[in-house]
């Protein structure tokens, strides 16, 4: 997926200076999480490209392995937990780590610790039906490079979801939203359209989602110009980042 590729290069720490916390805290926190809040916790390690994963009972209504808990994986990315979300709301959970990521990098470290993402997604349960999921991001920055160290998202199962917006950034010490949804695509868009614009951002080419679509290559194009006029944009990157953030 080329909006994930995109976000390893930005996430993963290879500068030769490392860092020295101690991830050992961070795993407690995590454990705690999801012992007392009953949710489904991710420590990433973006320095040693890896993640530990903390199992609640919710794991088990999600219809997730339950055998190894915590389980350690080799990538920042909890595969098992990603697949299960609606292909709709994982780019656009994608789309929305990567704005996380630029606003608080563009910031002085002592603030950003005050910055979190919350959103509300779909994933399949154990029955493979859809379910509300409340999700939430933090970042923990080096203090001896400067780089993202440590993310922890935490998957709690959610209510119905009000009227709020589906992806938000907020500052938690000041109670405010800095950024949210910012276009309604779906009011925009045709139902072809946002076909064709979810497998762009999936990174096939227009010859295989002619394919995946049972149409001609010339109709997808037409489709993509479309979707560039629609949205007022120049690329499909920046009609990603418009529909999405």
């Amino acid at each position: 997926m080329e909006i994930r590729k995109q976000l390893s290069d930005q996430l993963l720490d290879n500068t030769p200076k490392k860092c020295r916390l101690d991830i050992g805290v961070y795993k407690q926190q995590a454990l705690a999480y999801s012992q007392m809040e009953g949710a489904i916790c991710v420590l990433s390690d973006m320095q040693e490209n890896k993640s530990f994963i903390y199992k609640s009972a919710a794991a088990y209504e999600l219809g997730l392995k339950m055998e190894e808990n915590p389980a350690e994986i080799n990538s920042i990315w909890e595969e098992e937990m990603l697949k299960r979300i609606h292909p709709d709301d994982r780019l656009k959970k994608y789309i929305h780590e990567l704005r996380f990521f630029k606003l608080l990098d563009a910031m002085e470290m002592e603030q950003r610790a005050a910055y979190s993402v919350v959103s509300k997604i779909r994933m399949k349960d154990k029955n493979e039906n859809y379910r509300w999921v409340k999700h939430r991001m933090f970042y923990v920055y080096s203090p001896d490079n400067g780089r993202l160290r440590l993310a922890l998202c935490l998957y709690n199962m959610a209510l119905t979801p009000s009227n709020a917006s589906g992806f938000m950034i907020v500052n938690t010490e000041k109670g405010e939203v800095v950024v949210k949804d910012k276009l309604d695509y779906r009011n925009i868009l045709s139902p072809r359209e946002l076909e064709v614009l979810k497998f762009i951002g999936e990174g096939y080419a227009s010859k295989e989602i002619a394919d995946l679509l049972s149409i001609s290559i010339n109709t997808v194009n037409r489709h993509r110009q479309n979707i560039l006029e629609k949205l007022k944009v120049k690329n499909s990157t920046q009609a990603f980042k418009d529909s999405f953030y």
